[in-house]
């Protein structure tokens, strides 16, 4: 009874505020299992995300039970006279605000109640594998590391991850989702056989390149656009024991970037399992929140390599590179490595290597998080600044952004790793440069309040810009990852010939404009207005 009365106070607040001309009884009839909730925390919660520079309140937070009950909330949304708008959140681990809607309900698709499939058998399942065809179905708004421990008891793993694994499975599909492994196994999004999708008209289809594909390859990198994954079935392979993780340095950036194109041109076994890099401007420690990694008793500075060129450039780049291997192959691992490293030209004598259990190497971010938590440091804003760049302008982004714009503070890491793009498929809603290699440069920055300027807010903000603006005026074809934009302009920049069918995607999957609308990238058809920005 009680949560009847919520749910009735609920779609009356949404009348109220929107014009529905719905009468209310006729949503309870729906027959929604989950919550439909406007208690202030929930809201709070939906209104936030990591990025922490936007908050836009909904007016109510559905906390589904099933598929079902996604696909009842977006019908209702569809078919109401004037309607509202939905936005599903995963682990609100957005940056400006995607994931947010103020005109509408978000649905929390992780955390709260655990939701099952649209097939299932009404009560509520973990990711579920089949060890005969290598494949894991998990809920959409799973988090990675669920997903990870379910399958690791069959001693299977997905190919393709994110470095941080506290996500949920529909937020980096929406996406592309992509480390160290892309180079190999391609992104998240090119290691799906299926999905389980509820459309901008609340139809519950399963898509596949086989069935319903046009569906199947909008939805992917499709940044919640043409549907909510309810479901998706991932590629598994045999989980890995232990990681051999190497670090080394480099004061040369073409000679840091050369091994790097080297190490992802290789093929068969022969060759990592993982491939990033980061730079280093900062004068100090070689180390970051994303791994503790080299020895505080050993320290390495920056002024330390001068003779290598460290001190004439400020800047320093560290190649990370991992071995998987398994407790029967442990005794060979060591001539691999070194097989490999002898090939690659960095400073001599910089070699900093660890081993570790394949799921501690997985879960290496969420270790340092769990630290800076607990000093208070993460809980702030995070201008972060993703973009893929062509590798025939990576040397101009070095010189312009890494040794130039950047100075000498970074407040976090700076990612560069290169991926090869026969690895993505052109289908997908995604969209990379058009080179066969093109490089992740991803600006992980925090804006702590320390009382220094350029680490504040404002000023990463404005840094962000002048990369941008470097990029445009010296021709630099970069395209963002995870996108931001706010004029109907810079999304058709974006998108440049895949704009087209984008946008026939959105009318045909999504045609009242309702889903996703926090990505600023058209607008809700709620009205007579334009079909975008």
């Amino acid at each position: 009874m009680a949560t009847k009365l919520l749910l009735t106070f609920a779609i009356c607040r949404l009348i109220v505020t929107v014009g529905l001309t719905l009468d209310p009884t006729e949503l309870l009839r729906l027959g929604v299992e989950g919550q439909l909730s406007v208690d202030p925390p929930d809201v709070e919660t939906a209104s936030l995300d990591f990025g922490g520079m936007t908050r836009t309140r909904p007016l109510a937070v559905l906390h589904p039970a099933s598929a079902e009950d996604v696909g009842q909330l977006v019908r209702a949304a569809y078919g109401s006279a004037h309607g509202f708008t939905v936005s599903a959140r995963g682990h609100g681990h957005s940056i400006n605000g995607q994931a947010q809607t103020d005109n509408g309900v978000v649905i929390e698709m992780s955390g709260g109640s655990k939701a099952i499939f649209r097939h299932g058998a009404g009560k509520s399942a973990p990711p579920r594998v089949d060890e005969r065809w290598m494949y894991v179905d998990a809920w959409g708004g799973e988090l990675w590391i669920d997903v990870l421990k379910s399958t690791l008891e069959y001693g299977l793993a997905p190919k393709s991850w994110t470095d941080y694994l506290y996500l949920s499975v529909g937020g980096t599909l929406s996406n592309a989702g992509i480390s160290g492994q892309a180079f190999n196994h391609g992104p998240q999004i090119s290691n799906v056989h299926e999905l389980d999708v509820v459309t901008g008209k609340g139809e519950l289809l399963t898509c596949s390149p086989d069935q319903n594909q046009d569906l199947f390859h909008a939805v992917l990198g499709g940044l919640g656009q043409f549907g909510i994954i309810t479901r998706a079935r991932i590629a598994l392979e045999p989980a890995p024991q232990r990681v051999r993780w190497i670090r080394v340095l480099y004061s040369n950036f073409s000679a840091f970037t050369s091994d790097q194109e080297y190490l992802i041109s290789l093929h068969g076994t022969h060759r990592f399992d993982y491939v990033e890099g980061f730079v280093i401007v900062d004068e100090g420690l070689i180390n970051n929140w994303r791994s503790s990694f080299f020895s505080p008793r050993n320290p390495i500075k920056i002024s330390s390599l001068a003779g290598h060129g460290g001190a004439g450039t400020g800047v320093l780049y560290c190649l990370e590179v991992t071995k998987n291997y398994y407790g029967s192959t442990s005794d060979t691992v060591d001539q691999e490595v070194d097989a490999l490293l002898k090939k690659l030209n960095f400073i001599p004598a910089s070699v900093f290597t660890t081993d570790l259990p394949y799921v501690d190497f997985l879960d290496r971010v969420h270790t340092a998080e769990l630290k800076l938590r607990a000093k208070g440091l993460w809980d702030v804003p995070h201008p972060w600044l993703n973009l893929f760049v062509p590798k025939s302008r990576i040397a101009d982004f070095d010189r312009g952004v890494f040794k130039g714009i950047l100075g000498n503070k970074t407040s976090g890491p700076i990612l560069i790793y290169p991926m090869n793009k026969n690895r993505w498929d052109d289908r997908t809603s995604v969209v990379t440069p058009d080179e066969e290699v093109f490089y992740l440069v991803a600006l992980l920055r925090s804006a702590v309040d320390s009382g220094e300027e350029e680490r504040s807010l404002r000023s990463l903000t404005n840094q962000n810009r002048r990369i941008l603006k470097f990029c445009e005026e010296e021709g630099i074809d970069v395209k963002q990852y995870l996108p931001h934009y706010t004029t109907q302009q810079e999304w058709v920049d974006h998108f440049g010939d895949k704009w087209a069918t984008f946008r026939r995607r959105k009318m045909e999957y999504d045609p009242r404009r309702i889903l996703a609308t926090g990505q600023r990238l058209f607008k809700p058809a709620l009205d007579s207005g334009p079909a975008y920005l």
